[in-house]
């Protein structure tokens, strides 16, 4: 099969739902734009919804600012509800990619519900991709790498270029090869910062991957200690072949 062909399979191919899971820093968002890229689809992002619908003030952000002016996190039910709103867009015809969501197990019973529903809606007739199932993808990193990757990680000042001590260091320590820039740490990928999100994903997420992994039939775990392009790949055989139709 040539690369144009391969190129214009992609293309034909509907991913419908999509969840990438992992812990902090195994390269989620990386992924999730390859596959907008690849497929057209869009990438939900939790975070971008619950900031339009507080900009917008509509109810869902009234309510969720108000907790969150309280030092109190966003409840399920506000998020799933936003969420919802959102799968009513036209633009998840074809599927779309979660993106820090679901972050419970909860979350997870609830899309699942939701999607089933539009399901029975459309008769049971899966060719939208919207009407599919939500298929989850597990990437899976060493701790310790993970740990060399979010504590190596630079940016330059004007925030354009990114390195990694130790895997992708620059050639003067602490510049910028492109622009001459100093280089420099956010404050949230120190080692004390990572543990405080890895504490966070075991104790909520990390209960989504065992969710999901006992349905095998949508669920897959793909190597991320691979390349970027590696790990891609792998993410899209496992499409493929969680998207076959089953014997029935």
């Amino acid at each position: 099969m040539t690369e144009s062909t391969t190129v214009s399979a992609e293309k034909d191919f509907v991913p419908g739902p999509i969840t990438l899971l992992g812990a902090p820093g195994v390269g989620k968002g990386t992924q999730a734009k390859l596959l907008m890229s690849t497929y057209r689809i869009p990438q939900i992002s939790t975070g971008d919804i619950l900031r339009t619908n507080i900009t917008n003030g509509t109810s869902l952000g009234k309510a969720a600012k108000s907790l969150m002016d309280q030092g109190q996190l966003v409840d399920d039910d506000i998020v799933n509800a936003m969420v919802r709103d959102r799968l009513d867009e036209p633009d998840v015809i074809c599927g779309f990619i979660l993106d820090g969501y679901p972050r419970t197990r909860a979350q997870a019973g609830y899309v699942e519900i939701l999607l089933g529903a539009n399901r029975h809606q459309a008769g049971n007739q899966a060719d939208r991709g919207i009407d599919l199932p939500l298929v989850a993808i597990n990437i899976h990193v060493d701790e310790n790498v993970l740990l060399r990757r979010i504590t190596g990680r630079r940016t330059c000042s004007n925030g354009n270029h990114i390195y990694n001590i130790y895997s992708n260091p620059p050639k003067q320590k602490g510049i910028c090869d492109v622009d001459g820039s100093v280089l420099q740490q956010r404050s949230d990928d120190t080692e004390q910062a990572f543990e405080e999100r890895m504490n966070e994903y075991r104790a909520k997420t990390a209960q989504v991957v065992s969710y999901f992994s006992n349905k095998e039939e949508l669920f897959q775990n793909v190597d991320g200690n691979q390349s970027v392009e590696q790990v891609n790949a792998a993410i899209v055989d496992a499409l493929h072949r969680l998207r076959q139709p089953k014997n029935t």
